[in-house]
């Protein structure tokens, strides 16, 4: 993988992350990094789904593997929120 290959993924990671925040339920307590480690994630197995039902290879924005995206990492933000927040304790 070369720079710009990193680079983009980050960039990818963190936009598909912030997304995932945005629709996951609740307050989720974790940093940015553990969301762009989610979005990345999200990322590759959003584009994996969407292969695997023919749905990844259209014409201009594939609007169906963005929502397949954003839908996986809004369920790994809630689960890492769950995982590694703070918690309050009573």
């Amino acid at each position: 993988m070369t720079v710009t290959g990193i680079i983009t993924a980050i960039i990818v990671g963190l936009i598909i992350g912030l997304l995932g925040r945005l629709f996951a339920p609740g307050r989720q307590n974790i940093s940015l990094v553990v969301t762009i480690i989610v979005g990345i994630l999200a990322a590759l197995l959003g584009t994996w789904v969407a292969s695997m039902l023919n749905l990844a290879e259209t014409n201009g924005i594939d609007w169906i593997e963005l929502i397949i995206q954003v839908a996986i990492a809004a369920l790994g933000v809630t689960i890492a929120a769950n995982m590694l927040g703070s918690r309050r304790r009573a």
